[in-house]
């Protein structure tokens, strides 16, 4: 069948690369893609959230099945309007979606299924949020309702810091739409987890564990991001642990999608805290991680396209997929200034180079090509990702491609995986 990806940043770029090499897959497009995808993919210059123009590209060109990645387009309902005209697509509808789009939303589902989840409260006035903030200490986590680049979460370490960002969210409206409602919730202590499980309305599928590196800085300092790197697997995610999510969030989860008309369909991702007294949710996402995504891939020993043909037509009951025993690590190399201001344009060389260090493919994000040319166009730029016979090994194998890397515009952490490490040595 032919194939199309929607999207463009790494995520999309490693979805690709897993698919490309399906026996199921006669061709493969990519809309709008990116630099790197297009080694992979043909890319096709339809932006991710023009669903009209990706329906009628569906149409025109005979796609088989439609893999969305992004969270916009899913929110706004693409699936929906793909399967509306007879094209086959992975992810949820723009209902089901909701328990990303609404960081509320989920919080409520949470209180109503007995999900383990950090105490809560929502507001759209800036005085009862600061009222609640006053009431309840600090650190406290403020965040913004709608979808926000994973940029909307505040750990503030202070009650004028936290009110600071009620301001800025609903006040200010740095968020824009995403800030017209604010979760303020307790600061949960403990480690932070990805668990992502394939869903096809009634049964899941957990993938590999992963973890994330949410802050800019080394130390896991500074403010929040899209992610600065990943690994996999979590040695935190232990197989008991695995039963607990499933048992205790996952379960509960669909159920209560179901039970309210809205059955989910696709991957659901799990952002959870594990303390000392078992998993909590920190939020749902309703895409692949990313950079979550870019670790998972190169672990996978199975096929991925028909696991993901499994989910839409609701045949995971008798599934399974099959991972390699190496770690998988990824490093962020993002333009200098992100997550704030940072400059377009700036070219990347010595890539192939790079990409030669034994274990080492680099999956591209914010990147175009300009002829013979490589340029950075995005916040998050690369992925450079290594297999290694255990995270130590893959971490060096990341940085080593990365020290080949000719960008001086462009920044990475430099301790991604130290959790991993650590246990290791």
């Amino acid at each position: 069948m032919k194939v199309l990806v929607v999207g463009s940043g790494g995520r999309e770029h490693s979805l690709c690369w897993a698919i490309a090499s399906s026996p199921l897959c006669d061709a493969l497009y990519c809309a709008p893609g990116n630099a790197g995808i297009a080694d992979d993919a043909t890319c096709v210059a339809i932006g991710a959230e023009d669903i009209e123009g990706i329906v009628g590209f569906c149409r025109d060109e005979g796609i088989g099945f439609v893999v969305v990645g992004p969270e916009m387009p899913l929110v706004a309902g693409l699936v929906d309007r793909l399967e509306d005209a007879g094209i086959a697509a992975f992810g949820p509808t723009a209902e089901a979606a909701a328990i990303e789009g609404s960081k509320g939303f989920t919080k409520d589902l949470c209180a109503m299924a007995g999900i383990p989840t950090a105490a809560y409260g929502r507001f759209t006035d800036a005085a009862a949020a600061k009222a609640y903030i006053r009431d309840h200490g600090a650190p406290i986590v403020v965040k913004a309702d709608g979808l926000a680049a994973g940029k909307g979460v505040i750990i503030a370490q202070d009650v004028a810091e936290a009110e600071a960002a009620i301001d800025d969210i609903l006040v200010e409206r740095r968020f824009g739409d995403a800030g017209r409602a604010v979760v303020v919730e307790e600061f949960l202590d403990g480690e932070e987890a990805s668990f992502l499980v394939l869903v096809d309305g009634v049964n899941a599928l957990a993938l590999a564990s992963a973890q994330d590196h949410k802050a800019l800085r080394e130390g896991d300092t500074g403010p929040n991001t899209g992610g600065m790197g990943a690994y996999s697997p979590a040695p935190i995610v232990t197989e008991a642990m695995v039963k607990q999510v499933m048992t205790r969030i996952i379960a509960p989860t669909i159920d209560a999608m179901a039970d309210a008309g809205t059955p989910y369909k696709g991957v659901l991702y799990a952002g959870l805290m594990i303390g000392n007294d078992g998993p909590k949710l920190l939020e749902f996402n309703v895409r692949f991680g990313d950079p979550e995504c870019q670790v998972l891939m190169p672990r996978l020993f199975s096929d991925f396209l028909p696991a993901l043909i499994a989910t839409r037509d609701g045949q995971l009951a008798s599934f399974d997929l099959r991972w390699r025993d190496d770690a998988a690590l990824t490093v962020v190399m993002a333009s200098k200034g992100y997550p704030g201001e940072y400059p377009k344009g700036t070219e990347i060389r010595n890539l192939d180079e790079a990409a030669k260090v034994e274990g080492v493919t680099i999956f591209h994000a914010g990147t175009r090509s300009e002829g013979a040319k490589v340029l950075a166009v995005g916040g998050r730029v690369l992925n450079v990702t290594a297999l290694g016979a255990t995270v130590a090994e893959a971490k060096a194998r990341a940085y080593e491609a990365i020290d080949l890397i000719d960008w001086p515009e462009g920044f990475c952490r430099r301790d991604i995986g130290w959790r991993a490490v650590e246990r290791e040595n």
